[in-house]
C-alpha cells in the first residue's frame, strides 16, 4: 500500500510529460442515451500550426446497459481544402470477463481512446471531424456522450 502512491505519482508525471496543452476538446451529449447511426457528432477547430505533432482522441461515456464490450467508430476528417479522410476505429470498452475498462461512478463509464498519435496538420485552416457509431444497429443504446480531443505531443 505504501508503494502505490509513489508509483501513481511517477505514472502521472510520465503521462503529463508526453502531452501538454489541450488544443481543443468538446463533448456532445447523445439524446436519451441512444446513438442513432445517422446522427454523427460534429466538431470543428482551427489551426495554423503545421509543424507541431498532435494526438487525436475519441472521448466516450457509456452506461452499464451498453450491450457490447467494444464499439466501432467511423471517423471522417475534412481538411481546409475540402479533401477528406475516413477511418474505421474499434475500441474496447470491457475486458473478457465483462468488467468495464473506463473510469466510472454509479453506472457511467468514461473512456478516452487515442485515435491518432504524433500527427502533423498538412495545411493551416479549419478542420471538421465527424464521428458516427459503426455498430450495425440503427439505434445504439447505452452511449450518453461522445467527444473529440486534440493535444500537442512533446515527442
Amino acid at each position: 500500500m505504501k508503494f502505490q502512491w509513489p508509483i501513481g505519482i511517477a505514472c502521472a508525471l510520465l503521462l503529463s510529460s508526453c502531452e501538454s496543452d489541450v488544443i481543443f476538446e468538446e463533448n456532445i451529449r447523445i439524446d436519451q442515451g441512444v446513438w442513432k447511426a445517422v446522427d454523427g457528432a460534429h466538431f470543428e477547430f482551427e489551426t495554423n500550426d503545421t509543424t507541431t505533432l498532435h494526438n487525436f482522441y475519441i472521448n466516450l461515456r457509456n452506461r452499464e446497459d451498453y450491450p457490447y464490450s467494444n464499439i466501432y467508430f467511423f471517423v471522417e476528417m475534412e481538411f481546409p481544402n475540402g479533401k477528406k479522410s475516413v477511418d474505421t476505429v474499434e475500441c474496447t470498452l470491457a475486458d473478457a470477463g465483462g468488467k468495464w475498462i473506463g473510469s466510472g461512478s454509479a453506472n457511467l463509464y468514461d473512456n478516452r481512446f487515442l485515435y491518432q498519435q504524433a500527427k502533423q496538420f498538412p495545411i493551416a485552416g479549419r478542420y471538421k471531424v465527424d464521428i458516427h457509431q459503426g455498430m450495425r444497429t440503427e439505434e445504439l443504446k447505452g452511449i450518453t456522450d461522445v467527444g473529440f480531443r486534440l493535444t500537442h505531443t512533446q515527442h
